[in-house]
């Protein structure tokens, strides 16, 4: 699911993401992939909730931090979101209903923000 060699800044991200996909799972969301990655992007966990296909991008930042974790998604990170997910979808014959959420965790406190980024 993650990779073995982690420098500590990746594996620091890692424990967020399994939080966040420990908060999924109480929700009844499914794990599909986690780290996703392609030349055009990258996505922290593909989810299913239902039937439809969640991207979901994993953010934290510490309590009291000036910007907060939702906020600190810049439209850079954003399009790259959206071409990796493009990216992911072309394996498929019919295009599944879909969409990208965002879990931001500020300090310890955790928000499951559906539908976060449009297309």
């Amino acid at each position: 699911m993650w990779p073995t060699r982690l420098s500590q800044k990746q594996e620091q991200g890692r424990k967020w993401e399994e939080a966040a996909m420990a908060y999924l799972r109480r929700h009844g969301i499914v794990l599909i992939e986690a780290n996703f990655r392609c030349k055009l992007g990258e996505i922290d966990l593909i989810v299913r909730d239902g039937a439809t296909l969640v991207f979901v991008e994993v953010r934290q930042r510490a309590a009291g931090a000036p910007v907060d974790a939702a906020t600190s998604i810049g439209p850079a990170k954003i399009r790259r979101i959206v071409r990796a997910a493009q990216t992911y979808l072309q394996r498929f014959r019919q295009m599944p209903p879909c969409r990208i959420d965002v879990i931001a965790i500020n300090g310890n406190d955790i928000e499951w923000l559906r539908n976060a980024i449009q297309v």
